[in-house]
């Protein structure tokens, strides 16, 4: 109740509800520069249709790792604040983290996926009602795309809490091992 009155007093307050508003307008000013684009071009807009129904989250993280692969180090490289070994080291401790985590998302989230389709397939004559475990009551074609997208879908979210455990058990041995074949690498190299 105490706590209630505070935070009643504090947003209440003038000087809150002016800093509010500014910010509000900030970010609308913001908003109001960016362009409205409409896409007319039917290849186009049939491209970018296909990239949304085919890139599956399994993709997207290797997309996400080749950006990180690309980004990430070059910052560790240059940070100044550092010492020249602890930027050496941090530089093999992110490649060996971007590289382990890339393998084990897309694989993880790859055989999920799979294995999600191959147990959702539609009931019927020579189907084993194992292989129907994850199939949605009342689906009768399997060659929709909302149904694809289920499939995508829910192999992501098995995915993720797969993805619980093999963090703890794949990624940060295999960040331990590539960190230190990188490190041991590099100080080969300083050496020649």
């Amino acid at each position: 109740m105490v706590l209630y009155g505070i935070k009643s007093s504090i947003t209440n307050a003038p000087l809150y509800q002016r800093a509010r508003a500014s910010m509000r307008s900030i970010a609308q000013k913001g908003l109001d520069m960016l362009p409205n684009a409409q896409f007319s071009n039917e290849k186009l807009l049939y491209r970018l249709k296909d990239i949304g129904k085919n890139f599956s989250s399994d993709k997207q993280r290797v997309a996400l790792g080749v950006t990180a692969l690309a980004t990430q180090p070059f910052i560790d490289a240059h940070n100044k604040n550092v010492d020249e070994k602890t930027r050496k080291v941090s530089v093999a401790r992110t490649i060996a983290k971007i590289i382990a985590g890339t393998l084990t998302g897309f694989f993880i989230r790859y055989a999920c996926i799979k294995g999600i389709k191959a147990f959702s397939q539609i009931p019927g004559k020579g189907i084993p009602k194992y292989k129907t475990i994850f199939t949605p009551k009342g689906v009768t074609d399997n060659t929709t795309d909302a149904f694809e997208q289920y499939r995508n879908a829910m192999g992501t979210v098995i995915a993720l809490v797969v993805m619980l455990f093999t963090n703890f058990l794949i990624d940060v041995p295999l960040t331990k091992f590539l960190t230190n074949v990188f490190i041991k690498h590099k100080e080969t190299e300083d050496k020649k």
